[in-house]
């Protein structure tokens, strides 16, 4: 959902305004991210623990993958993306997957037991499970986002070439290309490809606000079936729903664009200026900041119809969030809390100083996080008595 260097993208040359969004999708996403992805989560929060709270433990995490590294969680276990390359961790803390290439701008997307890693401005594409790499790319042109679905089927946006835009490809399992689109009248900025392997969906930058284009069938070269245009807002991340639909995020509400062509806004927040977001499952936590000096703000966490499940008043800062299955994590200045989703707390570090200097968190498994800054990563596990 690591940070964005725009001098490296610039010297690829790609448009800035590409730029500007991709920074803020994966500054937002991915700081899940990526994340991004979407992980096991717990959430934190400033609250204390009683006696009757599991003790805690923590286990160290080494990875020699270079700089700017993200973190995703893939079928449990810990998988690791740097200037370097790939690493994978099990559950014990065992390697199992390494795979060295360079990379000026990492980022790593998982879904279920495969991840996808690549280099933002660069060409270089591994999409790998935990233990082999399954798919090594090399693109023609800069790449701008990739995403990959529970079946291991992905999507690479590229900037382009012959006065387009953008293009998207849309690999299966194997790595071969089953569909591509070529745009011409707005830049591309991610796609998502459906949990049925059949619908993509398209984000772009046209001049005004943004676009989104559904696909429903990729099995021809065709226009799209719909096309949502938001000329008032910028969406700066979109999911598939599992009935087909797509919801998308902008930087002031929560939108649903409907398989059939309608669309409705779910939950708006025009007077917040939005810190954070992520989701797993069936739920969606939103970081939500006051317009104003300091921390002050909300944690509101809605499911996918735009039903209010939790909201909690901030005003401490709030540095990383992370979901798994019905559990919320939050990573704040002075340690971690773990929520339900309807925002109450059950679990925190706050006594405990083992996350101390952690930049993102990422949930592993239940109540299990991975805490991480740039020089190290530590896993915190609260261990029932």
């Amino acid at each position: 959902m690591g940070d964005t260097n725009s001098s490296v993208i610039n010297k690829r040359r790609i448009p800035g305004r590409i730029i500007l969004l991709v920074a803020v999708a994966i500054v937002l996403l991915i700081v899940v991210s990526l994340i991004i992805g979407y992980v096991s989560g717990a959430s934190w929060f400033s609250a204390m623990f009683s006696q009757r709270m599991p003790e805690l433990t923590v286990d160290g995490f080494y990875f020699d993958i270079g700089r700017s590294r993200m973190f995703a969680n893939i079928d449990g276990s810990v998988a690791a993306v740097g200037t370097l390359g790939v690493q994978v961790f099990d559950a014990a803390g065992n390697e199992t997957l390494r795979e060295p290439f360079r990379l000026a701008q990492p980022v790593i997307v998982s879904s279920g037991e495969r991840c996808i890693a690549f280099d933002v401005g660069g060409t270089s594409i591994r999409v790998f499970n935990r233990t082999q790499v399954l798919s090594s790319i090399e693109t023609d042109s800069a790449i701008v986002s990739a995403s990959i679905n529970g079946n291991g089927w992905f999507c690479v946006v590229t900037q382009g070439g012959g006065g387009a835009k953008g293009a998207v490809a849309v690999h299966d399992n194997t790595g071969a290309v089953v569909f591509k689109v070529n745009l011409f009248t707005g830049f591309a900025l991610s796609a998502h490809l459906s949990a049925d392997n059949n619908n993509l969906a398209v984000l772009t930058l046209p001049d005004t606000g943004s676009r989104i284009m559904l696909y429903q069938g990729i099995s021809e070269d065709k226009d799209p079936d719909h096309q949502f245009d938001f000329f008032d807002r910028l969406i700066i991340d979109m999911f598939f729903l599992p009935n087909g639909d797509i919801l998308a995020l902008s930087t002031d509400s929560l939108i649903l664009a409907e398989s059939s062509g309608d669309r409705s806004i779910l939950y708006a927040f025009p007077d917040n200026r939005l810190g954070g977001y992520t989701k797993h499952n069936d739920f969606i936590a939103l970081h939500l900041y006051d317009f104003g000096v300091g921390f002050q703000g909300r944690l509101v966490t809605l499911d996918f119809e735009g039903m209010l499940l939790g909201e909690l008043v901030t005003n401490r800062e709030i540095i990383s969030l992370s979901a798994f299955d019905k559990t919320l994590v939050v990573l704040k200045n002075d340690g971690i809390v773990f929520y339900s989703e309807d925002l109450e707390s059950f679990f925190s570090t706050a006594d405990n100083h083992s996350a101390a200097g952690a930049s993102r968190v990422l949930v592993v498994r239940e109540h299990t996080v991975l805490a991480a800054s740039d020089n190290s990563a530590v896993l915190i596990k609260a261990v029932a008595d």
